[in-house]
C-alpha cells in the first residue's frame, strides 16, 4: 500500500502545569510601579496557510494577508541583545554591574531601564501564558519585541504562535497527548523496517488471539510470505522495495546532518547526547519525506529544523523535552506549510513558487527604493535569485548567527499576517540597512556582500522590516 501523500491532522497541546508562570520575585512589584501603559495598535490575528492541504491533519486552513513597507536606513554596528534574568541572584548581579557603569552620557540609566524591562517582560509574559484562555494578539505583541531565554517560555509561546497548542489551557495535555501518541504510530509504520513492523503487528494480533482463547493449543503456524513482502522483490508495491527506494534520501539526510551547526555542543556527534539529537532529527526529517513523496527531502530543510528541536528540547519541563522530536516534527510541518511550494522544483515559475516570491521580494525593494532597486536590478544585474533564494527557503538560518536567528523567528512567527510576509519585509531591511555599500559597488562586490551578510544590529533590521508601509506590500502569496 502506498504511503500517504499528506500526514493525518493532529492538535497538539502542552501540559497546564508543564506551563505554569515562574513565582515572582518581589522585584517584580518594584518594575511594575515603573511600568506605563503601553498603547499598541490592535492586529488581525496571524494566520498560517496550509499550502500543503492536508500534509498534517488537523492544521486549519486559513488565508493570508500580507501589509506594511520601509524606508532608507543605512547600516549599524552590531549590537548585543539583552536577555531575560534566570533568577533574582542574576537580577541582583546585573544590577550590580549596572551600578559600576560610569553614568556618563546616561549609560548607567539605560542600562537600569534594560534590565527592568526584561524582567517585566518575562512577567508579563509569564502572566499571558498562565491564562485559562490565551490572548494570542497580546502573546504575538510581546514575542514581536523578543522572547525571554529559559524557563520554556519560547517554547511554549513558539508552539502557541504556530498552532500547534490551542489558546485553551484545559485542551493542551489531552491534544498533546493525542499527538504524541499518533507520532509514535507513525515511527512505528514508516520508520521500521518491513520485517519488525510485520513482527510487531503480528505479536499484536497473537497475544489478541491468546487472550480470546487461552486454553486452546493449535498447531504450530508457519507465517506465509508473498512475493510482494520478499525481501528481493522489485515490485513498486512491495514494502521492501519502498523501504530500499529511501535509502539514498537518508544518506542525505546524515550528510546535512553532519553540517549542522558543528560549533555548538548540542548538535555535536563528539556526545552521546549530541548524536541523541542528530538521530531525533533524522527521524523527523525521514518521516517527513516518505509522507509527502511528492515533496520529499530537500537540503537544507534540515536548518529549518534545528531551531525547533534546540528550543523544545532545551525545555526545563521534562514531559516536553522527551517528547521534543514529537512536538518538533509537528510545529516543522506547520512551519512548512507557510513555504513548502519554495521547496518543489516543479512549481519554481508558478505564483506559489519560489521565483514568484523572489519577484515579489524586488517589488517590495523597488515600491520602498527605487534608486537601490534599479542599481542592483538594472545597472549591476544582481538579482534575488543570486542571495536572497537562501534568505528565504531557509528561514535566515544560514546568514545569522544560533542566537539571533531564535530572535528574529520571535518575529516571524508572532507576525499577525504570516512568516512570509515577516520574511520578505525581513529581507528588503536586509538590502536597505547596507544601501551605501550596495551603490558603491560593482556586481562582483555587491554578490560578496550580500552572500556574506555583515553583522548588524538585529533589532535595527527588525524595526526597519516593520516600518515599512503597508501598500506597498499590497499582493497577496497564494491562497
Amino acid at each position: 500500500m502506498e504511503p500517504p501523500l499528506l500526514l493525518p491532522r493532529a492538535k497538539l497541546i502542552l501540559r497546564s502545569s508543564e506551563t505554569t508562570p515562574l513565582t515572582q520575585s518581589p522585584l517584580i512589584h518594584y518594575t511594575k510601579m515603573l511600568k506605563g501603559k503601553l498603547k499598541l495598535p490592535d492586529k488581525a490575528r496571524r494566520v498560517f496557510p496550509d499550502r500543503l492541504g492536508s500534509l498534517v491533519a488537523g492544521f486549519d486552513d486559513k488565508d493570508e494577508e500580507i501589509g506594511e513597507s520601509g524606508k532608507e536606513l543605512e547600516i549599524l554596528v552590531p549590537n548585543g541583545s539583552g536577555s531575560g534574568r534566570e533568577s533574582e541572584d542574576d537580577y541582583v548581579e546585573k544590577m550590580e554591574e549596572v551600578r559600576q557603569i560610569p553614568e556618563k552620557d546616561g549609560a548607567g540609566i539605560v542600562s537600569v531601564k534594560e534590565v527592568i524591562a526584561a524582567d517585566e517582560k518575562r512577567s508579563d509574559l509569564e502572566y499571558q501564558l498562565s491564562q485559562k484562555e490565551i490572548n494570542l494578539e497580546k502573546l504575538q505583541r510581546i514575542a514581536d519585541s523578543g522572547l525571554p531565554d529559559g524557563g520554556g517560555l519560547r517554547a511554549t509561546t513558539w508552539k502557541l504562535l504556530l498552532g500547534f497548542l490551542p489558546i485553551s489551557r484545559d485542551l493542551w495535555e489531552k491534544e498533546l497527548t493525542e499527538s504524541r501518541q499518533k507520532y509514535s504510530k507513525l515511527k512505528e509504520e514508516f520508520l521500521s523496517s518491513p520485517s519488525e513492523f510485520r513482527r510487531e503487528k503480528e505479536e499484536t494480533s497473537n497475544s489478541k488471539e491468546q487472550n480470546s482463547d487461552s486454553d486452546f493449543d493449535g498447531p504450530l503456524r508457519r507465517h506465509e510470505i508473498s512475493q510482494e513482502d520478499h525481501p528481493l522483490s522489485l515490485g513498486k508495491a512491495s514494502l521492501w522495495h519502498q523501504y530500499f527506494q529511501h535509502t539514498e534520501m537518508a544518506e542525505q539526510i546524515d550528510r546535512d546532518l553532519q553540517r549542522t551547526h558543528p560549533d555548538m555542543k548540542f548538535f555535536s556527534e563528539d556526545t552521546s547526547f549530541g548524536r541523541k539529537n542528530k538521530e531525533a532529527m533524522r527521524n523527523i526529517l525521514l518521516l517527513f519525506s516518505k509522507l509527502n513523496p511528492a515533496i520529499r527531502y530537500v537540503q537544507g530543510m534540515n536548518e529549518v529544523l534545528a531551531p525547533i528541536y534546540y528550543i523544545f528540547s532545551t525545555d526545563p519541563a521534562e514531559q516536553n523535552a522527551a517528547n521534543a522530536e514529537a512536538d518538533s516534527f509537528s510545529c516543522f510541518v506547520r512551519l512548512l506549510s507557510d513555504s513548502v511550494d519554495h521547496f518543489c522544483q516543479q512549481l519554481d515559475n508558478s505564483s506559489v513558487g519560489i521565483l514568484s516570491t523572489l519577484s515579489r521580494l524586488a517589488e517590495l525593494l523597488k515600491a520602498n527604493d527605487e534608486e537601490l532597486w534599479r542599481h542592483l536590478e538594472v545597472t549591476n544585474k544582481v538579482k534575488p535569485q543570486f542571495y536572497a533564494f537562501r534568505w528565504i527557503t531557509l528561514l535566515l538560518t544560514q546568514e545569522f548567527n544560533f542566537q539571533s536567528i531564535l530572535r528574529i523567528w520571535d518575529s516571524l512567527l508572532s507576525n499577525p499576517f504570516g512568516v512570509q510576509d515577516m520574511l520578505l519585509r525581513f529581507c528588503c531591511a536586509m538590502l536597505l540597512c547596507v544601501k551605501s555599500r550596495l551603490l558603491s559597488g560593482d556586481f562582483a562586490a555587491n554578490l560578496k556582500l550580500l552572500q556574506h551578510y555583515p553583522d548588524i544590529n538585529i533589532e535595527h533590521l527588525l524595526q526597519v522590516a516593520r516600518d515599512l508601509s503597508p501598500d506597498t506590500s499590497s499582493y497577496r502569496l497564494s491562497p
